[in-house]
């Protein structure tokens, strides 16, 4: 939210004509539950707009050697809100739809598992801007974890090691390479920073608006795509979107992004001032070009206020575990009301799906017609948005001081939304900060209300698959700020703020499996970390965000990043990373090949030749009648031997961990004994006895009923491999399907299994030594899958680095600047004396420096090295 000084004025004005139109709006969107998908343009809807994104700016430099650009200076961020306080409203009586409450559960045992690890992400000093909230914000990729706060992202490997420096990168440095024609380059960077992993590309997001001033005429949105999977030395391109080419004054606040197969979604709140909000804009940019460095256009439309009722916040669906979208799925969008009036009951999620075309921007659709109505309403559970008439600071931060109150951003639905298909199954989970639609005081405790919403074959429900407030069995605690996420198995994680008036605010989270109870966090709730103190500031901005992600090397580890404190201050927050999974939960074994299958399903050609040895002799006891009629029964029991080959498809599902195709032989022979009773009654010539020869020629069809057990037991014996992954030198860490490993590592895999091999660039070796990779010795990518099929070693190939470290005495300077050095390289320095100063010497310490008075001289980066050159009057 937009960034304000300490003295900006708050805005009390309410717009009325918005609320006065709010009645006709709601009685449209409540007339319609659920619409069918609209295919193609619209006859009443105006051509979508198509902008040209600035760029790409094509950023080459390791972020640890730019420039370093401090942000602005900042202090409290004015929150843009959909109806500005004071509202109508205050303890009010329910609606009838307060009948419809949620299901309340005793607290749970706690189940939850304990965090694997955390550390300490960016804190205020850091980030250099004095900014509150700070909008901590961070995602996972394969070997680094990338936080966002207002100011600057910070880098880490996944031990919490910095790798772009204590204080990491300003947004101002890193979208410098834009220059002074654009707000993004032109140190005008001011917040709102969002950062997320692209594992469809296997590239970094990071992003945050920028404006000179505020009300003004320029506003963006600024955007960098990494080039590798390397967010520290990998290269960007640098792209800038105008929030609304249209309307210039207008401010696109709270920018929130979806990352999608053909797209990457955007949707901000427009504002002109602190209290005029102006509407939404949505945007699909054109992904596929921008991961490529391509130039690129965005598809955009506009909702006017009058056609949003009380709705605001729009967030689009992430895809991150699971299968894909179906092709050509839309993209999905979601919303709540911020309600005109407080203490409202609200029982709606509007849905809206984004379907783009970059070929042919005119068939791009958002909504439903020309207003961009909501393809969809879902009915939920009633709940109140966390605000009162007059405020949304409602959450203690640990003491009974009113005035210190923080904010519950207790009106939208929370970033990210998270879209995942289990095997056809397609489901959205989405999280917000609520009050119970039966608090008629509006003073909580709040709770966080999460959905799973299944969206299957691009349907929009009429109610929730699950739902619930979760407020841990109401212990009196607020919880709020949350960020929800789901493992590839379904297990659900929410991480939220906690509080009460004797507990500081910390970090927790809570969740479910699968298989639990429907609506209901069933494993409890862990803490993620204890705060040594709290907030003293009356602004009471807190956080603005959190975020939740899941590992993409194992799709079981989630990863969440929140503000807290280490002790009491006025405005010295910090962040912290932790990460924890689910016991059950392993990474997803990949499907298996089989040659084979052994549940016989028999297309039996039943080759049936029987042999009889049946001569039919019977003897008539005729009546000494002129007709006689016998009773004569034949009995034919031929020795059949049932010859029966069936051409048997064996269906054999291996349980491996790993890809292996058994060559199962399933033959299977089956000897039935079949009983022939050919039962005739003859009608012989009246002659006392009769002698047939019978010739049995059973053309049997025989329908060989085998009640056959088919014990086909295929010899399917997995081939064994060795497998030796290390680095050299010895020292750098490395990873075998997503655990690290800091020495040579021998394993045993099936042949052909698929296994990921990964490990980190640069890395750390002490003081003044750090390592970087060069290559693997299969020349994979830094993460890799491999399948040996033979005994194999992985070998990391790693350059070691020496620092060099220069400076200089009064009087003079000295070349080259501080750097990294390969080990073993030759480093020429050299002295430049200034006026009325000469040269007096260097004085080296460490292998291969130098100390004496040649000038220039060289060296020898045989470890790290200082050289001071020291100058005489």
């Amino acid at each position: 939210m937009k960034k304000q000084q300490k003295n900006s004025a708050r805005a009390f004005a309410l717009r009325i004509a918005l609320a006065l139109a709010l009645t006709s709006i709601s009685a449209i969107l409540l007339a319609s539950t659920l619409r069918p998908p609209v295919a193609g343009p619209q006859p009443d809807r105006p051509a979508p707009d198509v902008v040209a994104l600035v760029g790409p700016v094509s950023q080459d430099v390791d972020l640890r050697a730019l420039r370093y650009v401090p942000p602005t200076s900042e202090e409290d961020e004015i929150p843009l809100r959909r109806h500005p306080f004071p509202l109508a409203g205050g303890q009010i009586q329910r609606s009838p739809f307060t009948e419809q409450l949620m299901q309340r559960v005793l607290a749970p045992i706690p189940n939850m598992p304990s965090p694997i690890l955390t550390f300490a992400g960016m804190n205020s000093t850091q980030s250099g801007c004095g900014c509150l909230p700070p909008d901590s914000d961070g995602d996972v990729g394969p070997n680094h974890y990338v936080n966002s706060v207002n100011s600057s992202i910070k880098i880490f490997d996944k031990l919490g090691n910095p790798l772009n420096g204590t204080n990491g990168t300003t947004y101002n440095s890193f979208f410098s390479a834009f220059g002074t024609g654009n707000p993004c380059g032109n140190n005008k960077n001011d917040g709102d920073g969002i950062v997320f992993y692209d594992h469809m590309a296997d590239r970094w997001v990071v992003s945050d608006f920028a404006f000179p001033a505020f009300p003004g005429t320029s506003f963006w949105q600024c955007i960098g795509v990494s080039k590798t999977s390397n967010p520290v030395s990998g290269g960007w391109w640098l792209y800038a979107i105008q929030v609304d080419p249209a309307n210039p004054s207008f401010l696109g606040d709270y920018p929130k992004f979806g990352l999608w197969p053909d797209a990457y979604y955007l949707s901000m709140n427009e504002f002109s001032n602190n209290t005029t909000f102006n509407g939404v804009r949505v945007y699909a940019l054109d992904r596929n070009s921008m991961v490529n460095g391509g130039s690129a256009n965005a598809i955009g439309f506009s909702i006017l206020p009058a056609n949003l009722g009380d709705q605001y916040s729009l967030v689009p669906a992430s895809f991150r575990t699971g299968d894909p979208p179906p092709a050509g799925q839309p993209a999905w969008f979601m919303d709540v009301n911020s309600s005109a009036t407080a203490g409202t009951v609200e029982t709606q999620v509007f849905v809206r799906r984004f379907h783009v075309d970059f070929v042919t921007p005119a068939n791009s659709t958002f909504g439903v017609g020309a207003t961009h109505s909501p393809d969809g309403i879902i009915a939920v559970n009633g709940f109140k948005d966390a605000f009162s008439a007059t405020t949304s600071h409602l959450c203690p931060n640990g003491t009974t001081n009113t005035t210190q109150r923080l904010d519950t951003l207790g009106d939208k639905i929370m970033y990210p939304l998270i879209y995942q298909n289990r095997g056809g199954t397609e489901s959205i989970y989405a999280d917000q900060t609520i009050l119970l639609a039966t608090d008629n005081t509006l003073t909580g405790p709040t709770a966080v209300r999460w959905y799973q919403f299944n969206m299957t074959g691009n349907t929009i429900p009429s109610t929730p698959a699950q739902q619930q407030d979760w407020n841990n069995g109401a212990d009196g605690l607020f919880r709020w700020m949350p960020s929800i996420n789901v493992d590839w198995q379904g297990n659900i994680a929410i991480g939220y703020s906690t509080s009460s008036t004797t507990l500081n605010p910390e970090i927790r989270y809570a969740g479910r499996l699968a298989g639990d109870p429907p609506n209901n966090m069933a494993q409890g709730e862990a803490t993620l970390i204890t705060s040594g103190g709290h907030q003293t500031s009356t602004s009471g901005r807190w956080g603005d965000y959190s975020t939740m992600f899941v590992d993409p090397t194992d799709s079981c580890t989630f990863w969440h990043v929140n503000e807290y404190y280490t002790a009491t201050s006025s405005a010295s927050w910090a962040t912290r990373i932790g990460s924890f999974k689910f016991p059950g939960c392993a990474a997803p074994t990949p499907t298996p090949t089989p040659t084979a299958t052994a549940a016989a399903t028999a297309t039996a050609t039943a080759t049936f030749t029987p042999t009889p040895t049946a001569t039919a002799t019977f003897t008539p006891t005729p009546t000494p009648e002129a007709s006689p009629t016998p009773t004569a029964t034949a009995t034919f029991t031929p020795t059949a031997t049932a010859t029966f080959t069936p051409t048997a498809t064996a269906t054999f599902t291996p349980t491996a961990t790993a890809t292996f195709t058994p060559t199962a032989t399933a033959t299977a022979t089956f000897t039935p004994t079949a009983t022939a009773t050919a039962t005739f009654t003859p009608t012989p010539t009246a002659t006392a006895t009769f002698t047939p020869t019978a010739t049995a020629t059973a053309t049997a069809t025989a329908t060989a009923t085998a009640t056959a057990t088919a014990t086909a037991t295929p010899t399917a014996t997995a081939a064994m491999v060795t497998v030796t992954v290390k680095t050299t030198p010895v020292g750098p860490t490395f990873s075998v399907d997503g655990t690290t490993y800091s020495s040579q590592q021998q394993f045993a895999w099936v042949s052909g299994s698929s296994h990921t091999i990964a490990t980190t660039s640069p890395q750390s070796g002490g003081s003044g030594v750090q390592y970087v990779w060069k290559k693997w010795s299969d020349n994979g990518a830094i993460s890799h899958v491999v399948a040996p099929t033979t005994n194999k070693t992985y070998t990391a190939q790693f350059q070691t680095q020496y620092f060099l470290t220069m400076s200089a005495g009064s009087g003079g300077t000295v070349q080259p600047a501080s750097s990294w050095r390969n080990a073993g390289s030759s480093v020429v320095v050299k002295a430049h004396a200034n006026p009325g100063f000469t040269f007096a010497g260097w004085v080296g310490s460490g292998t291969g420096s130098y100390t004496g008075p040649n000038n220039p001289v060289s060296i020898t980066m045989n470890g790290p090295i200082t050289e001071l050159g020291n100058f005489s009057p």
